[in-house]
């Protein structure tokens, strides 16, 4: 879809936005961890996730403790060498603090292992989520009309993960360093209150000069969420479009495309660097300063004698850790700017799904009715922003076997009454009977190809059916396709099909799954659009042989042929439904009844044309793909046929002629 560069809005209310952080957060959150709808999660795993996480909890505690406790054993350790000079308690206590090492190192590999496999299976239970949502109602369709959300496709592939890592992270990193910088505040106090109070007070000015840095940083990461998306997606599009871009030869102009949007993502980088020079100064200048100030303290009291040296050890290393754990924690504050920016735009993207995936209220929509046959009833269908008026009143009925065309202007809605067919597009008032979208096949005019194997392609949608490799390659023998198993290994062998596949051989592989799916109701947007002639015959006869329901757009004569019914849509939303012949009749008499003199001219010619020139039966059976019996047929029913080179003859049941002639 197409996107727009969003700015990121500055905040006009700290605490607005810190409350609409945590609504997002329990939108988010709240279904994995505390599900309250039926069916959103099993118990057992609900059970499983709070069980993991108690557990990590656990291992915060025991590490704390170990880290703990293991300064007291260094500050002993540092007395037993400097003051006892006693070998036999040093080897004792090195001993012990070496257990106290490994222990430590144990719990920090088990708790990070413990916090992955949280953070992963919450994000594969998230992703799975927000794909529902996507998937859910057609919702993935709808959401492109939607000029605020832009790149659904990055928001799940880049902007889901990062939630999860980045939740367990800070919250586990919150717990631990807080727990450390307690504990270590209890073991200065007990040596020193003044540094003890130092700390505290220090502590809490660091954080609020901590919280106001994040806050722009804030900022600054959905801009570049927003600008890494926007610049993404240019690529991707120039992927997608590569054969039209070498056609225009539109390099340049692309270039400049990529380099605008790349310039504005590395404007926003270039804003993180410099915050992120500003907060490593901070951050270190605040670590520095506590280092400083506790030796300023402890020194004096040593050198009175107050203190001994493990004391001043302990407290060294105590304020050390200190600092440190105060460091990451203000690192990760900085983190959570990015994950805020993460959690506001998968909240505001599963808004939306929802949004677009409820039926609208309070406006006309057109109720559909399953049944087994097509029929509009009093069908007033308008676009989906309710602005404009595609048809009024339309009542027609397709009866089981027979083909409707619908032709008319370009822009006048023919695409549209497919997409109402289908559900796509339900805006307007009155009723639409059709089968079960199940039993439906549609054929558009740019075929989806699937990424898959051969055999996959053939069977979609319907993958799990069971054919063979022979009743496959029958199927692309019927139409026109045989020569595709000499580019592939097997059925079995997946390529790019939708960058070795010409847009006629695309056509004729959606045809292949209508002749696999043999589905009661066709729907082709003008499927055979860039076929020849003789292939377009082809499919269509084997279409007609099916006894499939069908309806087409298209704008080729040809059409006419295999469709008893045409339904023509007009440039004021007005319509008239005529048989093929009674169409046909009426073209020929407004082009004759065409009050200019070109137009006479042409009528002369048109004239001139039809009586100078007459075939056979068995002439025009040597010119299309029909036996001379069903020549004969069309020739008693008054019907035309287009010959293989794109011409149109008329069968002239005057006796003095009795003719094909050419139109």
């Amino acid at each position: 879809m197409a996107t727009q560069v969003v700015q990121a809005k500055p905040s006009t209310n700290a605490f607005s936005d810190f409350i609409k952080f945590w609504q997002d957060i329990r939108a988010i959150a709240g279904p994995y961890w505390y599900p309250t709808s039926p069916g959103e999660r099993a118990f057992s795993d609900v059970i499983r996730a709070w069980g993991m996480l108690i557990l990590l909890i656990l291992l915060i505690f025991a590490l704390v403790a170990a880290t703990t406790y293991n300064s007291f054993i260094h500050r002993y350790l540092i007395d037993v060498i400097i003051q006892e000079k006693d070998y036999s308690k040093f080897t004792y206590t090195i001993s012990i603090y070496a257990v106290g090492l490994v222990l430590i190192t144990l719990l920090v590999g088990f708790t990070k292992f413990i916090r992955k496999q949280i953070s992963i299976d919450w994000y594969q239970w998230l992703d799975n989520h927000t794909l529902n949502k996507y998937l859910h109602n057609r919702a993935y369709y709808k959401i492109n009309f939607k000029a605020d959300i832009d790149n659904p496709d990055q928001r799940l592939s880049q902007e889901i993960e990062p939630i999860t890592s980045s939740a367990l992270s800070f919250s586990a990193t919150l717990l631990e360093k807080a727990l450390e910088m307690v504990t270590f505040l209890i073991v200065v106090w007990s040596i020193s209150q003044q540094i003890a109070l130092a700390l505290l007070i220090y502590t809490i000015i660091g954080n609020f000069i901590a919280v106001y840095l994040n806050q722009e940083l804030i900022k600054i990461n959905q801009a570049e969420l927003e600008s890494k998306a926007d610049y993404s997606y240019c690529l991707t599009h120039v992927r997608n479009h590569a054969e039209s871009i070498a056609f225009f030869q539109g390099e340049k102009q692309e270039l400049n495309i990529i380099q605008r949007r790349f310039s504005i993502l590395i404007k926003n980088i270039k804003e993180k660097i410099n915050w992120e020079k500003n907060q490593a100064i901070f951050n270190r200048g605040y670590r520095a300063t506590i280092e400083f100030l506790t030796l300023l303290v402890l020194a004096p009291l040593f050198i009175r004698g107050d203190i001994d040296f493990g004391e001043i050890g302990q407290a060294t290393t105590a304020c050390y850790f200190f600092a440190g754990a105060l460091e990451e924690l203000i690192a990760e504050f900085g983190v959570s700017g990015r994950f805020s920016s993460y959690v506001q735009r998968l909240s505001d993207f599963s808004d939306a799904l929802e949004a677009v995936a409820k039926e609208p209220e309070n406006v006309g929509t057109i109720k559909t009715i399953e049944e087994n046959y097509f029929a509009f009833e009093n069908v007033t269908l308008q676009t989906p922003n309710y602005e404009q008026v595609i048809v009024e009143n339309l009542s027609l009925a397709v009866q089981p076997g027979e083909g409707l065309l619908i032709v008319g202007p370009s822009g006048r809605g023919k695409s549209s009454m497919l997409r109402a067919i289908a559900g796509l597009w339900n805006a307007g008032t009155g009723r639409l009977v059709r089968p079960p979208l199940k039993e439906v096949l549609f054929l558009p005019q740019r075929p989806y190809i699937i990424l898959g194997t051969l055999r996959e392609q053939l069977l979609y949608p319907k993958t799990n059916r069971q054919l063979t490799d022979a009743e496959l390659k029958e199927v692309l023998q019927q139409v026109n396709l045989q020569n595709l198993l000499s580019r592939v290994e097997s059925f079995d062998t997946e390529v790019p099909w939708e960058n070795i596949l010409s847009l006629g051989e695309q056509q004729r592989l959606a045809f292949a799954r209508l002749l696999v799916t043999n589905p009661r109701f066709t729907i082709l947007d003008e499927a055979t659009s860039a076929l020849d002639l003789k292939n377009e015959g082809n499919l269509y006869q084997q279409l007609q042989e099916t006894k499939t329901t069908f309806i087409s757009v298209g704008h080729r004569e040809s059409l006419f042929n295999y469709h008893q019914w045409v339904l023509e849509l007009s440039q004021d939303s007005s319509w008239q439904l005529l048989t093929v012949q009674e169409y046909r009749n009426q073209q020929i008499i407004n082009f004759q009844s065409t009050p200019n003199n070109e137009s006479q001219n042409q009528s002369q010619i048109l004239t001139k044309t039809i009586t100078s020139e007459g075939l056979s039966h068995k002439e025009i059976s040597e010119l299309t793909n029909y036996s001379t019996s069903t020549i004969r047929g069309k020739a008693s029913k008054g019907d035309s046929i287009t010959t293989r080179d794109g011409l149109m003859y008329r069968y002239d049941k005057n006796p003095s002629v009795l003719k094909w002639l050419r139109v």
